[in-house]
């Protein structure tokens, strides 16, 4: 039985399916984390989450690594960590640091790094000769609008270490360049409470279908599992509307995918790990968006193990305690699994959102949730947004996502302000 160390966790799917795949495995972990409140609560029900059912939970801060590293050391010589893991991206390098800290098994912090960070993944990505759009890193107001002026408009602003597509924004021009900067600008610290880098990245537009690439790297050798097909809502924001595995696509466009994606992660030197990259399947061919060096999130490993058997959450806990997963697909008898998210038509309370007895009773149906009257939303700018998901299957074809959309788009979400209105 190995004893994982589990630094932060996203509060999302993630955070119960990376504790089930640990215990499922035999294994044991204790978790770490800075803030127990930012987990308490978030159970769905009336149990405790699965993250603090550890064997142990132990609060340190976790935003410095200097100090922690020292901490870690003494608790190692005391509970003896097998490996080190998070699923939080704002963790990824702490929790590289600290295995290698330890000489457990992980990947080169260096290459995490690498990878978590926009404008260094860009920047090893074009020193390694992979096609990829233009691109600036500024970090005040007049190099970002010199850079825009040099680029061209429209392009698209981001930060360089935030996640879920927040702030990610197409630009048409100078007045929406400003605001875009203004708003990342007065966001200086993430909601983890570690302070943002200044540094803006500038890209040009990369237009055509987006796909991720869904890979296991062992000893620098990388074996790709599938390609995710994405849907995103409109302009100007980035945020993702559904996801479908395997994507629909022809054996060129597939391998010309799977090629850029392990051709990005050998660019910033990924030698062991799971990841998640987002690509767009552009005219000159495939340019990389991202690289995410951890399991994908928005339930995606989900999709993967109804279609392929391949259980991602577990093969990153095998690798962070340096065994062999086994990467066997099996036959599951699914032909595509998709998921679709219900997005707040507009900020408010929800009163309610109807049509979900829907989805209780269709037989291809295989999970769904909706958020509780009640609930706050903001309006639709990012992934962290959404008021519901549906997850179908396809048991004869490619046929998951319109199913999943589908359903969708027969719920609909009532706010407590329209009925207050219409009572007054």
């Amino acid at each position: 039985m190995g004893h994982l160390l589990v630094i932060e966790s996203w509060v999302g799917a993630m955070s119960t399916l990376l504790p089930r795949a640990i215990r499922e495995a035999g294994h044991r972990f204790t978790f770490l984390t800075r803030n127990l409140h930012h987990y308490l609560g978030q159970s769905g029900g009336d149990g405790v989450h699965p993250l603090l059912a550890a064997d142990n939970v132990i609060t340190a801060d976790t935003n410095h690594l200097d100090m922690l590293l020292s901490q870690i050391q003494r608790l190692h010589e005391v509970l003896r960590f097998d490996g080190v893991i998070t699923s939080c991206d704002y963790y990824l390098g702490t929790a590289a640091r600290l295995a290698a800290h330890l000489g457990l098994p992980g990947a080169r912090p260096e290459a995490v790094e690498y990878a978590c960070r926009k404008d260094l993944a860009r920047q090893r990505m074009q020193a390694a000769g992979l096609p990829g759009p233009t691109f600036a890193v500024t970090e005040d107001w007049p190099g970002t609008e010199t850079a825009a002026r040099t680029l061209g408009f429209p392009l698209v602003i981001k930060p360089v270490d935030l996640c879920a597509g927040m702030f990610v924004r197409l630009v048409t021009d100078r007045t929406e360049l400003r605001e875009a900067f203004d708003a990342l600008d007065a966001f200086p610290v993430n909601a983890r409470g570690q302070q943002r880098s200044p540094q803006v990245l500038l890209e040009e537009v990369l237009v055509g279908p987006e796909v991720s690439v869904e890979t296991v790297t062992v000893d620098g050798t990388t074996t790709v599992l599938g390609v995710t097909d994405k849907s995103l809502a409109g302009e100007p924001w980035f945020v993702e509307t559904g996801h479908m595995f395997p994507a629909a696509l022809d054996a060129a466009t597939f391998t010309a995918v799977c090629d850029m994606a392990v051709a990005a992660l050998a660019a910033v030197g990924f030698d062991r790990g799971v990841a998640h990259t987002e690509l767009r399947m552009t005219a000159a061919g495939p340019r990389v968006v991202e690289i995410n060096p951890r399991p994908a999130g928005n339930q995606i490993t989900e999709l993967v193990r109804r279609a392929t058997g391949v259980d991602l959450p577990m093969v990153y806990t095998q690798l962070a305690l340096g065994e062999q997963p086994d990467l066997a697909v099996t036959d599951t008898g699914v032909r595509s699994a998709a998921i679709s998210f219900l997005l707040p038509p507009r900020a408010g309370t929800v009163a309610g959102i109807d049509g979900a007895a829907t989805l209780a009773a269709a037989p291809d149906v295989v999970d769904w949730a909706v958020k509780p009257a009640g609930h706050r939303t903001g309006d639709a700018v990012s992934n962290n947004t959404y008021l519901g998901h549906v997850m179908t299957v396809d048991t004869t074809g490619p046929g998951a996502r319109t199913r999943a959309e589908e359903l969708v788009a027969g719920l609909s979400v009532r706010y407590a302000d329209d009925l207050a209105g219409a009572l007054a």
